[in-house]
């Protein structure tokens, strides 16, 4: 229950998935807190490094060739103005820099190289650098893990069954083998998807299935409500409700107890209060700036408002594990689980009793 699992099931997901409310809320709060800080959020930047003419046909994508969605493209960003961005997103509180390029694949040559430059460069500023490129190969993977790579953001987007019907141009099993090759390197993996494309509640409990039993699962997993762009396939539907998102948060938080959980896209259709129940469901990172890539994204200044009424901190640099916890205030959260605190190993016993020593002094 409140460690990493990789043997999940779609009915066990989805029995946790239409639990009542306030139950899984409940269980969810409770869990977040066993291991991470509830009161500290990553505030990360995207970064559109390269925008428009992607080859790939994926039906929520307004970077795609082949559909007339009025999005400007422009060439692969220069070294200096990916540095002046990511200089401006640390001012602004962000402690990660997400550079994506609309590409099908990593291509070797002059333009990766520039990339390679550009995440030594955001290296040096002291913040986490996390590139979405497309597939990678091996060799790719271990360049970047070389330039200083911290995290790798390649998404399954939905079940293995709903991805076709999305994507035709690239396979599900391409994705996980790019997630492979990552593992093969000491850079992070960020994997998530999207829910509010016509998917079933059986899709979404799918794609937390192939997530939750990769082994080790992604240090970090994207929630994102679909925003319809005119001109994409999928223009026509309607945006997903708080609930699902506030549901699908607190699901993944559970099932995925140890990793962070990024709410992303769809965040202007929230209201304050909506974003406020999923972080309180266990999402611990959102995305700042004016756009995602492409697509509308709350104001910097109005989620720094937001952080200050919540009692929010961002989340500092390079800190994979957020967990403050007193030792009594996990007894607490074990035994409201169900479970008996688990202090089987000996540092926990050491914890125990140095807490007990305190409170006696105290």
């Amino acid at each position: 229950m409140t460690a990493a699992r990789h043997n999940w099931t779609q009915k066990e997901i989805l029995a946790i998935y239409n639990k009542p409310l306030m139950e899984l809320l409940y269980k969810a709060s409770t869990i977040h807190r066993l291991h991470h800080d509830p009161n500290t959020v990553q505030v990360s930047t995207l970064l559109s490094i390269k925008t428009g003419g992607c080859p790939e046909d994926c039906g929520y994508c307004p970077q795609a060739a082949r559909y007339h969605t009025n999005i400007e493209g422009n060439d692969l960003m220069s070294v200096t103005q990916v540095k002046a961005q990511a200089l401006r997103a640390k001012a602004s509180g962000s402690s990660r820099v997400c550079m994506g390029a609309a590409w099908r694949n990593v291509k070797d040559g002059e333009e990766f190289d520039r990339v390679l430059e550009m995440v030594r460069t955001i290296n040096k500023l002291d913040m986490e650098v996390c590139c979405t490129l497309g597939m990678l190969t091996e060799n790719q993977a271990k360049r970047l893990a070389e330039a200083g790579l911290y995290a790798y953001n390649h998404n399954l987007d939905s079940s293995e069954d709903y991805y076709k019907q999305v994507i035709s141009t690239r396979g599900f099993e391409d994705r996980l083998k790019t997630i492979n090759n990552v593992r093969k390197t000491n850079v992070t993996v960020c994997s998530g998807g999207i829910i509010g494309m016509g998917e079933t509640e059986e899709d979404r409990a799918g794609m937390l299935v192939a997530l939750s039993t990769l082994n080790p699962q992604p240090e970090s997993v994207p929630i994102n409500a679909l925003v319809a762009v005119e001109g994409t396939p999928l223009e026509d539907q309607k945006p997903v409700s708080i609930w699902d998102m506030v549901r699908m948060v607190a699901t993944t938080r559970i099932v995925m107890p140890e990793t962070q959980v990024r709410l992303s896209a769809g965040r202007t259709q929230m209201t304050q209060e909506g974003q406020a129940m999923c972080f309180f469901a266990g999402a611990n990172s959102i995305f700042a700036g004016d756009k995602l890539l492409t697509t509308p994204n709350p104001d910097v200044n109005e989620d720094m408002e937001l952080f200050k009424l919540l009692g929010l901190n961002p989340q500092k640099p390079f800190i994979k594990k957020m967990q403050p916890q007193t030792v009594e205030a996990k007894d607490s959260a074990y035994e409201s689980l169900g479970e008996k605190p688990k202090w089987s190993r000996p540092e926990h016993t050491i914890a125990r009793n140095q807490a007990a020593k305190v409170k006696g002094k105290s």
